[in-house]
């Protein structure tokens, strides 16, 4: 497994990270196969393993802990904040109050006393970025945290929390975790450029776009909207084959396959080798929910992409384009609230 240096950070770590989102109740609940796939990736090479704490309600994080117990050491250990743990309103978010409340908990669930990466989830339109900023710089400071980073973030609030770093003296965001893949490249237009202006490492997830990029689905009929607890049924706007932008995924999806085939490769070797081949971009998040998962995404991982790929995969879906703009999973709140838009 290659290694790459983690932005200015100093930390090695492997093109690969493990992403723990698949482990506890919202994915794999046999905890035992969960902590076999943690230590196949660290046998394989991968030393960067990533979590969170709303991931199954810090089972997740739990289990990453058992995991970990005898190999701390040898790891890049990240988890984020910002998520509703608790049925208080104070219990998300990223004010001071509950990220000093919320560390303490990961820390305890991860069996550690220091998280390597600490990354604030989402942005918080309630809280000030100083607010923020102050307390991550208390715990770095502390020893708790070693560097912190932010996941999902537009470029212009990444551009504003530097800028507020800069005047505060406090820690700076050193790393962007955004969602990428060849069917949501949004990101390419200004998130990932950013980053690179900043000298930030970027860590990317969801390089299989839930699935679609995985094989699985290659027609209509092949996307149950019906099961109730699946996610196909729970996020229907993303895979409902009637709507104009999930067809055209469907479209992209087919003949990316059909490239994938030209090429030697498997459709989602081909996709993560694409995410990976990006400069701005440090590790790849994959996240396997079986040992089998693990293993076929493992042996693409020396897969490098021509410029001739690269070129057809640029006609199938343009640079800077998301098919669905759902796919971005962040929408600014100005659009997302009518009030913020009506006198």
């Amino acid at each position: 497994m290659k290694r790459r240096i983690l932005g200015g950070t100093g930390i090695s770590v492997s093109e690969y990270a493990l992403g723990a989102m698949m482990f506890g109740a919202w994915g794999n609940k046999d905890h035992d196969e969960s902590v076999r796939i943690v230590h196949r990736a660290l046998d394989a090479g991968i030393n960067f393993v990533d979590t969170a704490d709303i991931y199954s309600s810090g089972e997740s994080e739990e289990i990453v802990g058992k995991a970990l117990k005898d190999r701390r050491d040898d790891v890049v250990l990240a988890t984020k904040v910002h998520n509703q743990m608790g049925p208080d309103d104070n219990h998300r978010g990223n004010s001071r109050r509950w990220i000093t409340r919320a560390v303490e908990d990961s820390l305890r669930r991860l069996g550690t006393d220091h998280i390597d990466l600490y990354q604030i989830h989402r942005p918080d339109p309630a809280t000030d970025v100083e607010e923020t900023l102050d307390v991550l710089t208390d715990l770095v400071r502390s020893g708790k945290v070693r560097a912190v980073g932010c996941s999902t973030f537009p470029a212009e609030q990444i551009v504003e929390a530097h800028w507020v770093s800069e005047r505060r003296g406090y820690v700076r965001f050193r790393t962007e975790q955004p969602p990428y893949s060849i069917l949501a490249r949004s990101v390419e237009a200004a998130v990932l450029p950013t980053a690179q202006r900043y000298g930030m490492g970027v860590l990317t997830w969801g390089p299989l776009s839930a699935g679609w990029l995985s094989g699985r689905y290659t027609q209509a009929t092949d996307i149950d909207l019906d099961s109730g607890t699946t996610r196909t049924a729970l996020e229907r706007h993303k895979f409902d084959p009637s709507l104009p932008e999930n067809a055209a995924k469907l479209t992209a999806v087919n003949e990316l396959a059909k490239l994938a085939g030209e090429a030697g490769l498997s459709l989602p070797h081909l996709a993560v080798a694409f995410v990976r081949a990006h400069p701005a971009v440090s590790s790849v998040i994959i996240g396997p929910r079986t040992l089998e998962q693990l293993d076929d995404l493992l042996i693409g991982a020396d897969v490098e992409l021509t410029g001739d790929v690269l070129d057809r995969i640029d006609e199938i879906v343009p640079p800077g384009v998301d098919l669905n703009r759902a796919d971005a999973y962040y929408v600014p709140p100005a659009l997302a609230d009518a009030s913020l838009r009506r006198r």
